[in-house]
C-alpha cells in the first residue's frame, strides 16, 4: 500500500503540470493580436533604385523599407548582445532574467534591472502600451508568446528592437522624428 501513495502522488503532480501547461495554452492561444503592419514611410526611387525621396509617416518620423540581409550582422549581434542576451535560446520571454530581475528588485526595495526581450519590446511597441504596471507587463508577456508561436520572430529595428515578421523580406527601419 505503501508504494502506491509515491506513484499516485507523482501521478497527481504529472497531471496538475500537463492541464497548467494546457491552460497557459489555450491563454496565449486566445490572445488577439495587433495589427502586425508597420506604417512605413513613401519611398520615390528612380530606375536604379536609388532614393531620391522619402516622406514622413503621421507621427512625423522616418521608417524606410529595408531587407534583412542589408543590415550589418555586426549590429543585429551588438543589439542581441545589449537587449537580449539569451535571445536566440528562448521562446519570447527569459524565465532566467526575470527570476534575476524579480529577486534585484526584492533585495533593492526597487527595480533595479528589466527582464523584458525584444519580442516583448515588440509586444509593448505594435500595441503602443505601458511597461510600469504589471497588467501592462503581463500583456506584454502573452502578446510575445503568441507572437512566438506564430512564427514572428522579433526583431524588430524599432526602438531598440528589431524585426524580421516571418518570412517576409522587408523590415521597417525607424531613423526618428523629422528634422
Amino acid at each position: 500500500m505503501r508504494l502506491h501513495q509515491p506513484v499516485f502522488a507523482a501521478v497527481l503532480v504529472l497531471g496538475a503540470m500537463a492541464a497548467g501547461r494546457d491552460a497557459l495554452d489555450r491563454w496565449i492561444a486566445r490572445t488577439l493580436l495587433p495589427s502586425l503592419a508597420v506604417e512605413r514611410s513613401v519611398e520615390l526611387r528612380d530606375r536604379a533604385g536609388t532614393l531620391l525621396r522619402a516622406f514622413t509617416v503621421a507621427d512625423g518620423r522616418w521608417r524606410l523599407g529595408t531587407r534583412l540581409s542589408e543590415v550589418d550582422p555586426r549590429f543585429i549581434a551588438m543589439l542581441v548582445a545589449y537587449e537580449d542576451k539569451r535571445y536566440w535560446h528562448h521562446a519570447g520571454i527569459d524565465p532566467r532574467a526575470m527570476i534575476r530581475a524579480g529577486l534585484q528588485a526584492m533585495r533593492e526595495g526597487r527595480i533595479v534591472s528589466g527582464a523584458s526581450t525584444l519580442t516583448m519590446q515588440t509586444a509593448r511597441l505594435l500595441e503602443e502600451g505601458p511597461t510600469g504596471k504589471w497588467t501592462g507587463k503581463l500583456r506584454q508577456i502573452r502578446l510575445a508568446l503568441a507572437l512566438e508561436r506564430i512564427g514572428h520572430r522579433s526583431h524588430s529595428v524599432y526602438d531598440g528592437s528589431w524585426t524580421e515578421w516571418g518570412s517576409y523580406p522587408d523590415l521597417a527601419v525607424e531613423t526618428g522624428p523629422a528634422r
